[in-house]
């Protein structure tokens, strides 16, 4: 790895140059017209903040917990599929990252190295989640077999019943490992999820359960009726669904209808320190950031996870100080109103001096 990052631009950078082509594309591509992509990035950009002055800020909490798992900040690592095409450690570099710098890591069933490998290598608090690739006799045994491994959370994504259209991917003819194994047979299980799965796994299992791609009201308080344990707002990132709204604006609907009764989570296009106050201040408990962490394992392995890690808390830290917040729990939606982006909104605006030479 360079010399130690001193913002996440370097790290965006470092992880450009490393990926070829085809895995930069697979990184910060979505689905068919890749509108939710930009609407993602869009909403973040679109919200804008009301600081309050003159607030004692000499001592910040910004700590946060999630499941009964203490978390350094209010982030999670979400699960990302063929994750290993990123760097060759995979999963476990992730869950490396995680433990060391404080925050819970959500494992993709599609990833390497496997659930149980993962657990062995990293004891720890950690979710897996689970893509159906066979009946309900196997999704038994792969959710038992993640609780024999310590696994303390388990979460079904709810948004992939059919695998989408990543045509920058068709393009170029690239097939990432995730993507052939969900376009096999036994992929077809995913369509047949419902809500009595959710209903089976609350009976059978006593192991808390995450349901993420939540968008709307309706579908939150269906969850918490169902016993859901948390809440995970999210469009995959603009990978599934084309045109969908930007997740933070969809996050307000979703966190009155839940009402404080189960933990939020939210992720879509959370780049910045930031982005993740925003998501706070609108509802959500805990910030997932998935293709950040993406691209700082491509830039540098566990080590640069970490500092990216680093990186957003220190920007989460100056942000709410700035704000005249001094803990988490006082944020709140007065914080903030729409206002237009003053530069078009894209995967990386996040980041507006990648293409200045810098």
């Amino acid at each position: 790895m360079p010399a130690k990052f001193s913002t996440l631009h370097e790290i965006v950078k470092q992880a450009q140059a490393n990926l070829t082509r085809e895995h930069w594309d697979y990184l910060v591509g979505g689905s068919d017209t890749e509108a939710s992509v930009r609407r993602n990035r869009h909403g973040l950009d679109s919200w804008v903040f009301r600081p309050r002055i003159l607030n004692d800020v000499s001592q910040m909490e910004v700590s946060a917990s999630l499941l009964g798992t203490p978390l350094a900040i209010p982030v999670v690592l979400p699960p990302i599929g063929s994750v290993q095409v990123f760097n060759a450690a995979g999963a476990q570099a992730v869950a490396q990252a995680a433990r060391e710098f404080g925050v819970l890591q959500i494992l993709s069933s599609v990833c390497t190295p496997d659930f149980e490998e993962v657990a062995a290598a990293v004891p720890g608090p950690r979710i897996y989640q689970l893509y159906l690739m066979g009946d309900q006799t196997w999704m038994d045994d792969r959710i038992q077999r993640a609780m024999d491994a310590g696994y303390t959370g388990f979460c079904l994504t709810a948004d992939t019943q059919n695998y989408s259209r990543r045509e920058r991917d068709i393009l170029k003819g690239f097939v990432p490992p995730s993507g052939s194994q969900a376009s096999s047979p036994a992929f077809n299980y995913q369509t047949t999820m419902s809500w009595d799965t959710v209903a089976h796994i609350k009976q059978r299992f006593d192991i808390p359960l995450v349901i993420k791609g939540v968008n709307v009201a309706e579908d939150a308080v269906r969850c918490v009726e169902a016993g859901v344990d948390v809440v995970y707002v999210s469009n995959h990132g603009g990978r599934q669904l084309d045109h969908t709204r930007a997740c933070i604006d969809a996050l307000p609907e979703v966190a009155a209808a839940v009402d404080g009764r189960v933990p939020v989570v939210v992720d879509g296009g959370f780049m910045r320190g930031a982005d993740v106050v925003k998501g706070l201040c609108l509802g959500a408990d805990v910030v997932a950031m998935g293709r950040l962490h993406a691209l700082a394992l491509a830039a540098g392995g566990s080590e640069a996870v970490v500092r990216a890690l680093e990186l957003v808390e220190r920007e989460i830290r100056l942000t709410m100080a700035l704000m005249g917040m001094s803990r988490v729990s006082d944020l709140h939606p007065g914080l903030l109103e729409r206002s237009e982006p003053t530069a078009p909104s894209h995967v990386l605006s996040a980041f507006p001096f990648l293409d200045q030479g810098y």
